[in-house]
């Protein structure tokens, strides 16, 4: 029973994750507690980023993630420029165990909807 029930909250989790979900995002990051990770390269997050937020491509995302959370219960919202790079460091995290982790999409559309920080 437990292996199943372990099964299918793994399979939930799979399905879940990739998606952008900005209102979840938006609410968590109104907890101080709360890294933002900006996944974009080092030409997009000179064009501009989101106050707060931390620079960690998704390539080097599971070497450097224990810097700025290293309790893999902190609540970490992602984005990058499209949502499908945050998708993906998304799906990375929830391999390493992080459990609240939530693909906020785009730069452009989190940075409408996200008072200053």
């Amino acid at each position: 029973m437990y292996k199943l029930l372990t099964m299918l909250m793994t399979v939930a989790t799979a399905a879940a994750a990739g998606e952008v979900d900005r209102p979840a995002a938006l609410a968590a990051l109104q907890n101080p507690g709360t890294v933002l990770i900006d996944v974009r390269t080092a030409p997009e997050h000179a064009q501009g980023a989101l106050p707060g937020a931390v620079r960690i491509e998704t390539a080097d995302l599971a070497q450097r993630i224990a810097l700025v959370a290293p309790a893999k219960d902190t609540p970490i919202a992602l984005y990058c420029r499209s949502g499908r790079r945050s998708s993906a460091a998304q799906d990375l995290l929830l391999e390493m165990g992080y459990t609240q982790v939530i693909n906020a999409g785009a730069y452009e559309q989190l940075r409408e909807h996200l008072p200053s920080r």
